[in-house]
C-alpha cells in the first residue's frame, strides 16, 4: 500500500513501524471474512481494511473525527485478521500506533475519559481491585446485573502450592492483576501440575499487572512503565538460571511476548526486554513439551466421558499461535471434546472492550455461547480469564481454566 506518513511521525520509531506494516497491506480483503465485528456490522470500516485506511490517513496528517475513533474503538485486537492475512501484515502494532496518535490528536469526552481512567487506575492494581472485589460480592443483590454477572463466586481455600524450593528446575510465573482476585487456584494448579514433573514454580512480589491493561486503553507510557518494572522484577531470576516465565492468562502471554517489540527503541531496556519476550511461555507449551511424562499421569482419569468444550482465546490460537495443543491434553485426560462451531471467533471480552462496547460484547458473547453449548457440554474449558468470566457471566455451563482441569484430574 502507498502511503505518504508525515515527516514528522516517520523520524519515530513508531512511525517506521507503521509505515513497514502499511507497505507490506495490499488490500486483498481477506481479512475481512474472519473479522467478527465486520460480520456483526457488515460496515468496511468496521473491518481490518477499513481500519488500516483510517489509520493510514490519520498518519499521513489527514483531520482526525469521532467517527475515525469510533471505528477503531470497536476493534476487539483479537488478532484473528492476522492469522488470515496472507501478507503477514501485523494489524495490531499497527492499531497501536494509530490508536496513540488519536488519542494524542483528539481528547476523549468527559464521561468516556473518566471511565477509561478508572480502569486504567483499578484494574491494574490488586491493592485496590482485591478489596473491591470483596466488597462487590457481599453487595452483589444489591448491583446492576450489568455488573453483578461479570463477579465469579468467591474462591473456596484451594489447594496448596507446593514448596517452589522442591526442585532444580525452576520457572517464573507472573501472578497479574485481577486473575489472584478473580480466580486465585489458577496459578496453584500450573504449580502443583508442574510439580508432579519435577519442575518448581513461583511469583515475584515485585512483579504486576503484564502492561496490556495501561497499553491498550492507550495510556502506553504508563503500560510501557509497567513492563519495565516486571523486567527489573525479574531480571535477577533470570540472571539466576530460571527456565521459563510462564503466563497462565493468555491475553497478559500474547503481551508478555510483545516486551521486546514495544520496547525496541528504549536503549536501557531493549535486549532486556527481548529476552523476556524469549522466556515467556503459555502453560501448554510447558506441558506439550513435557507429554511423555504427563500423559502417562492423566491417561484413564476420572475425567473420562465427560463431555467438555473447548474456547479458545484469541489471544491463545492468533496472538501466540497456539492451536490444538491444549484439546490435546484435554482429551488425554479423558474428557470428550465436543465440536464448536466458528472456533476462530472471538467471544467479546477482549480485556476492557465488554465494559466499553457492552452490545457487541453481548452480541459475541451470545453467539459464542451458542457455539459452545450445541454439543450438549457439562462444561467449558478456555485459556484467559477474560473469557473464562465474560463467559460465565452469560449463565449457563461452569466455565474453568483448562489447568484447573488437568489439575483436578491429576489428583
Amino acid at each position: 500500500m502507498e502511503t505518504r506518513i508525515t515527516d514528522e511521525l516517520r523520524a519515530t520509531h513508531d512511525g517506521q513501524v507503521a509505515e513497514e506494516i502499511l507497505r507490506k497491506c495490499v488490500h486483498c480483503g481477506f481479512c475481512t471474512a474472519t473479522c467478527p465485528t465486520y460480520q456483526l456490522l457488515g460496515d468496511e470500516l468496521d473491518g481490518p481494511r477499513g481500519r488500516i485506511y483510517l489509520i493510514k490517513q490519520v498518519l499521513e496528517g489527514k483531520p482526525v473525527t469521532e467517527k475515525t475513533r469510533t471505528h477503531l474503538d470497536r476493534c476487539l485486537t483479537c488478532r484473528s485478521c492476522e492469522t488470515t492475512c496472507p501478507s503477514g501484515v501485523k494489524y495490531s502494532h499497527l492499531l497501536d500506533v494509530g490508536r496513540a496518535v488519536v488519542e494524542e490528536k483528539l481528547p476523549r469526552r468527559l464521561g468516556d475519559a473518566v471511565t477509561r481512567a478508572l480502569l486504567r487506575t483499578v484494574l491494574p492494581n490488586p491493592a485496590l481491585f482485591g478489596p473491591l472485589v470483596a466488597a462487590a460480592r457481599v453487595a452483589k443483590p444489591l448491583l446492576p446485573s450489568s455488573l453483578a454477572d461479570k463477579l465469579p463466586p468467591a474462591p473456596g481455600a484451594g489447594r496448596p502450592w507446593p514448596p517452589a524450593a522442591a526442585h532444580a528446575r525452576r520457572m517464573l510465573v507472573l501472578a497479574g492483576c485481577v486473575q489472584p482476585s478473580l480466580a486465585p487456584n489458577i496459578n496453584g494448579a500450573t504449580a502443583r501440575i508442574l510439580d508432579r514433573l519435577g519442575i518448581a514454580l513461583f511469583e515475584e512480589a515485585k512483579a504486576g499487572c503484564c502492561g496490556a491493561l495501561r497499553f491498550h486503553l492507550n495510556d502506553q507510557a504508563a503500560g510501557k512503565d509497567d513492563m519495565r518494572r516486571n523486567i527489573d522484577a525479574w531480571w535477577p531470576h533470570i540472571e539466576a538460571g530460571i527456565e521459563a516465565i510462564v503466563v497462565t492468562a493468555s491475553g497478559c502471554g500474547v503481551q508478555v511476548k510483545d516486551y521486546g517489540h514495544v520496547l525496541a527503541d528504549d536503549a536501557a531496556y531493549a535486549q532486556k526486554a527481548a529476552r523476556i519476550s524469549a522466556l515467556c511461555r503459555d502453560p501448554s507449551e510447558i506441558l506439550v513439551a513435557e507429554k511423555d511424562r504427563l500423559l502417562p499421569l492423566v491417561q484413564h482419569a476420572p475425567g473420562a466421558q465427560v463431555k467438555l468444550a473447548f474456547h479458545s482465546p484469541c489471544t491463545l490460537q492468533h496472538g501466540l499461535k497456539i492451536r490444538g495443543v491444549i484439546e490435546e491434553l484435554l482429551q488425554a485426560a479423558g474428557y470428550a471434546l465436543t465440536p464448536v462451531a466458528d472456533s476462530h471467533l472471538c467471544c467479546g471480552s477482549a480485556g476492557t472492550y465488554s465494559v466499553l462496547q457492552p452490545e457487541l460484547a453481548d452480541r459475541l458473547r451470545s453467539n459464542k455461547l451458542a457455539a459452545l453449548n450445541a454439543g450438549g457440554p457439562a462444561l467449558v474449558a478456555t485459556a484467559n480469564i477474560g473469557c473464562l468470566t465474560h463467559l460465565q457471566a452469560g449463565g449457563g455451563l461452569p466455565v474453568r481454566h483448562w489447568v484447573e482441569v488437568i489439575d483436578e484430574a491429576l489428583s
